[in-house]
């Protein structure tokens, strides 16, 4: 049983690489398609917020894997 759980362990790894990373961005993009259908905006605006938001998020844990890596 234990082959079965180093399987699907390393299966996982191969697409989330920082946990908390995936969590964030599965969480803004539920917030989003929960809340963007109710903004007045047009919907290349509505793109752009849910465009804007996944590059914030982006930008964040990189940040934070430099400083990881600086140790600082």
């Amino acid at each position: 049983m234990q082959w079965l759980r180093t399987i699907v362990r390393e299966t996982v790894g191969l697409f989330v690489d920082d946990g908390s990373f995936a969590i964030v961005i599965v969480a803004w993009l539920g917030f989003s398609g929960v809340v963007l259908p109710h903004v007045t905006a047009s919907v290349g605006w509505r793109c752009g917020i849910l465009f804007s938001g996944l590059g914030l998020i982006l930008f964040e844990s990189s940040l934070r894997h430099a400083r990881r890596r600086r140790g600082t």
